[in-house]
């Protein structure tokens, strides 16, 4: 199953060392969390096997069979 990740996180704040401080790290990991975890886009709901009942009957009574 494929997925799809989104890149429009903020990046975490910088310390003034320069480097992400702890909270920042969290903060980061726990947005990307809940991005993933609860994304409602779930393709495999949609995925259409193939033509169901509604078509059938259409092609049914478009080209009756002869017998």
């Amino acid at each position: 199953m494929a997925s799809i990740t989104s890149h429009f996180l903020v990046p975490p704040t910088r310390s003034s060392a320069g480097r992400p401080g702890p909270f920042a790290e969290i903060g980061t990991f726990w947005r990307q969390f809940f991005a993933r975890a609860f994304n409602p886009y779930r393709p495999e709901l949609h995925y259409m096997r193939g033509p169901g009942p509604a078509c059938r009957a259409k092609q049914a009574e478009a080209h009756p069979r002869q017998g």
